[in-house]
């Protein structure tokens, strides 16, 4: 494969700057019969870019990475990469060991990607020091800029996020835990034992906007937004609400929708996956097709559940003033 010439691609100092807005976290579309289909891929890409996506994460959790081959990611982020054209940064998700981590970050950084964010490693519990080694090897391994999540079997020392934040190439966290009081040490450790190094923090939490507020009284204002995938409309509503201080707006959206939408969530394995994407089929755009095993894609009773929800959110969203603007 030839590399796609990217005007920020490569180790850039500027991504994390570049990193504001709703991160969109598309799903992979697949055909009828299972194989990858790159067109209507691309057709959600560009419906989330067109809707004012900040940045694009490709093969990420959402998008079933741990689901593809390698060619089939390779092709998946190339296709971000030619649909955005640079309006947005690409990030593509990479896991798995050391070894396997190093070469999906150079399929990405071929494909032409602006950065990585680097999932756990695959089944083991590793200690701090295993752990620092793993991603330190991964940011060595690569010239793109490098964001670690935490969640699983990857949860973090404060002292050895304060590392990372050191280490050459790793510019982020995404924190996909919920321990507030952790992230909170985390953010005072990097803060006193990595200073004036730039360093971002991420909600990645799977409805990341439930706990948005919460999250921002520790100043990570940055989140992953599942709902942006498919109902970008009612995503936007709370961004907006949410940084312009409409208590009374996030309040209603919560109550009405996002909550219920956790709820709904929460009921079945891997949810958080297949319920997004019954969610982009339940909107008429690009049909991305259900998810590949061991997921499983929604029985009919959550689906209508689904449907109900996302038309009272829908009107809860077209109500906010200013929301056609």
């Amino acid at each position: 494969m030839t590399a796609h010439p990217r005007p920020a691609a490569g180790r850039s100092p500027h991504l994390a700057d570049r990193l504001d807005g709703l991160l969109f976290f598309p799903v992979t579309a697949y055909a009828p019969g299972g194989a990858l289909d790159l067109d209507a891929f691309r057709a959600h890409l560009r419906s989330g870019i067109d809707a004012g996506a900040g940045a694009v994460f490709a093969c990420c959790g959402t998008g079933e990475f741990h689901a593809l081959t390698p060619d089939e990611y390779a092709a998946c982020v190339a296709a971000a990469v030619a649909e955005t054209a640079g309006r947005v940064p690409v990030l593509a998700g990479t896991g798995y060991g050391t070894a396997l981590a190093s070469h999906f970050a150079r399929l990405a950084h071929t494909a032409g990607a602006d950065g990585l964010l680097a999932m756990p490693p695959y089944l083991v519990h590793a200690d701090q020091p295993g752990l620092l080694c793993h991603y330190a090897a991964l940011a060595a391994a690569t010239p793109l800029p490098v964001i670690v999540y935490q969640r699983d079997n990857a949860v973090f020392a404060p002292d050895t996020v304060a590392a990372l934040a050191r280490t050459p190439g790793i510019i982020g966290l995404k924190d996909g835990l919920g321990d507030l009081d952790l992230l909170q040490r985390i953010i005072s450790a990097v803060r006193t034992d990595a200073p004036g190094r730039p360093f971002r923090y991420f909600n990645g939490l799977p409805t990341a906007e439930l706990t948005g507020p919460a999250y921002r009284g520790l100043g990570v204002h940055l989140y992953s937004s599942a709902v942006f995938a498919f109902a970008p409309e009612i995503a936007l509503a709370f961004h907006r609400a949410l940084n312009d201080g409409d208590e009374s707006t996030v309040t209603r959206l919560l109550d009405g929708f996002y909550r219920p939408l956790v709820e709904l969530r929460n009921e079945g394995s891997g949810y958080a996956v297949s319920l997004v994407k019954a969610g982009v089929g339940l909107r008429g755009g690009p049909a991305v097709g259900g998810v590949r095993p061991p997921l499983s894609d929604p029985g009919p009773a959550h689906v209508e559940r689904l449907a109900r929800l996302l038309d009272h959110g829908l009107a809860l969203a077209a109500a906010v003033p200013g929301a056609g603007a």
